[in-house]
This record gives structure tokens, C-alpha cells and sequence, in this order.
């Protein structure tokens, strides 16, 4: 294994002119849960010939990070526990910074970007390490990593701050700080916005399930523990090929697939499909796809695109094993995928109670577990004046069957990357991913 040796750490502070909120951002009911699952994590990697000197890179990554927190402050402050009233909350003062580590490797960072399967414990090193297992904690912390013709840019962030669509929504405000430009939206920390039923009484509930022992906030032992033997690889579709799933689904359904599937529900029929027949189930298994979807446009009133927080809803599809290895599985897949969202999306407000509950019960030796988005333009939102990353991964994926999901970085098609905890299993996914695809 490659060293990464951390050369410097400094913080990077909010200007002075952008004055931080004056009062703690309470957590909503929707970012409660996440306290206890707090580590958010991603790296880009930047390859090439033409890349700046490693110093001018950082310079230019200093300053535009440091303009950028002038609308982002929140991230540079700390995550809390107000003890006299039971809440979590966001609290920023002008002392506060994100801190920077400066690292370097000797590593080949061309593998690194270009193999399918992933070097773990290399790209975690890559982020920086962030103990958020005990409140007060930091939001937001940044690592810079300079290879022999490359660099590496990576990020922890809380994710009871912020989910996927905030974090690439700040990502994109930097790196266009970065080339000069002005960022064309205004990030929104209000959670006032966030109209549920119950409010801070529903917050503090869903804190009270998920979180008993406040302010200690650690995963359970064996959440971490299972996560370091993960099996990883990354596995793209170009336009063709979802165009080419999609048509094929619609070919197989019946008529809840007359038109054609959205890209989610194509490629998570496709993961899902590929899961069930590399695992030893039993054909009469019920197996369970785990998977959240964003909720903004669901909120009354809705929240605006460049609202900064976790606005995801829990979705839970469930069909025998069986169906999942016979002939029409992709259709069967994508149709249960289609429904649990229409379903969701009929849910009435009032019943949102069940944020308290949503994992009770569940099995979790039947399940895969989706996360990301196709719509998370990770590549073309994170250039930095020097072009759009060679790749871009999720670091932090913490279950057997894990599918993460972004854009691809051709700008059309979508990046799976997949965990699994035993590699046999593994190349059954993949022999099973180029199959249905061809």
C-alpha cells in the first residue's frame, strides 16, 4: 500500500464581511436520523499533463474555498447538542473554519483513477479523517493530495447538514469561485422552510430513536468494522446503454410499463437484478431494495433548489428472490421501483410520523441498499479551472450491497459503484451486469 503523509493543516476561516446566523440551525426531523450515520465522504481525482503546480492549485483552492464559505458559513461551524432542550443543532461563530489538510502520495495516481476495482484503503486515505462520534463535532472538513502528475481533492461532511444534492450543490459554488466566476445560486440555510407536521417536537423524537445516548453519536462497532473488508468496483453506462435498458424493460413489462422507465428505476431494476443472482437466496426469500428519494418538491410549501440540508424520504421495495431471476425481472424490478415512488409521493403529510419507525423490522441479510443519484452532475460540477475530474468516488459506503449512484463523467450516462463483502460474489455481478446489458 502506497503511503499518504499529511505535510500541513490549517483552518480556512469565513471572510470577515459574511456574518455568520446569529442563533444555532436546529436539525429537521429529516436530518435527526443521520446524527448516528453521520460521515459523508467523496473524492475527486484530478489526472493530466496540463495540471497547474501542486502551490498553485492549493492557492487556488485556499481562496476560492475561503470566498465560497462567505454563503456557505454553516459548513465551517460545528454540530452541537443543546442540552436544555433536547435538540441538535448547527452552531457558527466568526472564530470557526473548515480545516484543510495538505497531503501527498507517491502513489500512481492514473491506476488509481482508471481501475475498475477499487483500492479502499488508498482513496479513504484521501479524505480527511473527522471523529464524529461525540458532539460538539466539525461540519465540514477538506483534503488536498498531491501526486506525480495529479491531485486529489477530498471532502468529509456531515450528513446530518447535508445530503447528496447540498453537498454537490456546494461543490460546484467552489469550484466555480475557483475559475473566476460568480456561483448562479444562493444557498439557503433556513429550516424554518421545512413545514412538517409536529416541527421541533417530531425532531427531537426521531433524535430521541436514533440517537439515546446525545452527545455520543458512534455508529454501532459493527458498522465500521464490516465496512473495512468491503469488496469495491465502479461500473459505468454510457447514453446507449440506458437507452438500450430502458427500451428493453418496456419490452418485457406489461402494462404499468407501456412508457419507458425513469434512469433510477432502469439502473436500480438492473443493480437489483444483478444482486439477488450473485447472493445464495432461496427462490421464496422476500429481498428487500433500500433506497431514499428527494422530497423537496414535496414539502408544503416546497423548499427552493438551492436549499442547503437533507430532504430525503425513506423507500422500501420488496419482491420474492424469484422474480428477480426469472425471465422478466428487469421489468418486474423497475415496475415495484416505479410504484413505491408513486406510492411515496401520495403519502400525506400527516403520517410523516413514521420517521420515528421506518427501520423497525427490517431485514438486513435480504437487502441492497441504493444511494446517490443519475442526477448528481458530480463530473462537470467539480471543475476547478482545470478540468473535469478523471473520477470521482463515494468513499463512505457502509453496506454489503451498496449501490452508489451518480452521472457519469461523460456527461450522460451513470457510475455505479457497488460494494459487496465477498469477491466471488462480486464477479457473479458483474458477469450478471454485462449480460442483461448486451
Amino acid at each position: 500500500m502506497s503511503p499518504v503523509t499529511i505535510i500541513d493543516s490549517n483552518y480556512v476561516s469565513v471572510p470577515e464581511t459574511a456574518a455568520p446566523p446569529p442563533e444555532p440551525i436546529k436539525l429537521t426531523a429529516l436530518e435527526a436520523r443521520w446524527v448516528v450515520f453521520p460521515v459523508l465522504q467523496h473524492v475527486l481525482l484530478y489526472v493530466g499533463a496540463d495540471m497547474p503546480p501542486f502551490d498553485a492549485v492549493l492557492q487556488s483552492l485556499l481562496s476560492s474555498l475561503s470566498a465560497t464559505l462567505g454563503s456557505f458559513a454553516p459548513l465551517a461551524g460545528k454540530l452541537v447538542y443543546l442540552e436544555e432542550t433536547g435538540d441538535v443543532a448547527v452552531s457558527c461563530s466568526a472564530s470557526d473554519g473548515v480545516r484543510f489538510v495538505v497531503a501527498e502520495s507517491d502513489a500512481d495516481i492514473r491506476h488509481l483513477a482508471g481501475d475498475e476495482e477499487h483500492d479502499l484503503h488508498l482513496l479513504e486515505r484521501l479524505v480527511p479523517v473527522v471523529d464524529m462520534g461525540v458532539l460538539p463535532t466539525p461540519v465540514l472538513a477538506v483534503q488536498a493530495t498531491r501526486f506525480e502528475g495529479g491531485v486529489a481533492v477530498g471532502l468529509t461532511v456531515h450528513h446530518a447538514v447535508v445530503d447528496g444534492r447540498s453537498l454537490w450543490t456546494f461543490v460546484k459554488a467552489w469550484a466555480t469561485a475557483c475559475r473566476g466566476e460568480t456561483p448562479a445560486e444562493t444557498p439557503c440555510f433556513d429550516r424554518s422552510l421545512v413545514k412538517l407536521p409536529g416541527g421541533e417536537d417530531l425532531a427531537r423524537n426521531v433524535l430521541r430513536k436514533f440517537a439515546p445516548n446525545l452527545p455520543v453519536t458512534a455508529p454501532p462497532a459493527w458498522f465500521e468494522e464490516e465496512r473495512t473488508r468491503f469488496t469495491r468496483r465502479t461500473f459505468t453506462l454510457d447514453e446507449r446503454d440506458i437507452q438500450r435498458l430502458k427500451q428493453h424493460i418496456v419490452r418485457l413489462g406489461a402494462s404499468p410499463l407501456l412508457r419507458p422507465p425513469s434512469t433510477f428505476a432502469a439502473v436500480a431494476a438492473l443493480a437489483w437484478t444483478c444482486f439477488i443472482r450473485c447472493k445464495p437466496f432461496a427462490s421464496d426469500d422476500d429481498v428487500l431494495l433500500f433506497f431514499f428519494t428527494d422530497v423537496r418538491d414535496r414539502l408544503d410549501p416546497p423548499v427552493e433548489a438551492g436549499y442547503m440540508g437533507v430532504c430525503l424520504w425513506p423507500c422500501f421495495v420488496n419482491l420474492p428472490a424469484r422474480e428477480l431471476r426469472g425471465e422478466f425481472a428487469l421489468a418486474a424490478a423497475a415496475s415495484a421501483v416505479r410504484e413505491e415512488v408513486r406510492k411515496m409521493r401520495e403519502v400525506p403529510l400527516a403520517t410523516w410520523g413514521f420517521l420515528t419507525s421506518w427501520w423497525a423490522g427490517r431485514p438486513t441479510d435480504c437487502l441492497m441498499n441504493m444511494s446517490g443519484s443519475p442526477r448528481f452532475r458530480a463530473y462537470e460540477d467539480a471543475d476547478f479551472r482545470w478540468g473535469k475530474p478523471r473520477r470521482t468516488e463515494p468513499i463512505r459506503m457502509n453496506h454489503d450491497g451498496q449501490i452508489a449512484l451518480m452521472g457519469a463523467g461523460d456527461g450522460h450516462g451513470v457510475q455505479a459503484s457497488v460494494s459487496l463483502l465477498q469477491p466471488a460474489q462480486m464477479d457473479l455481478f458483474k458477469s450478471h451486469f454485462l449480460e442483461l446489458l448486451s
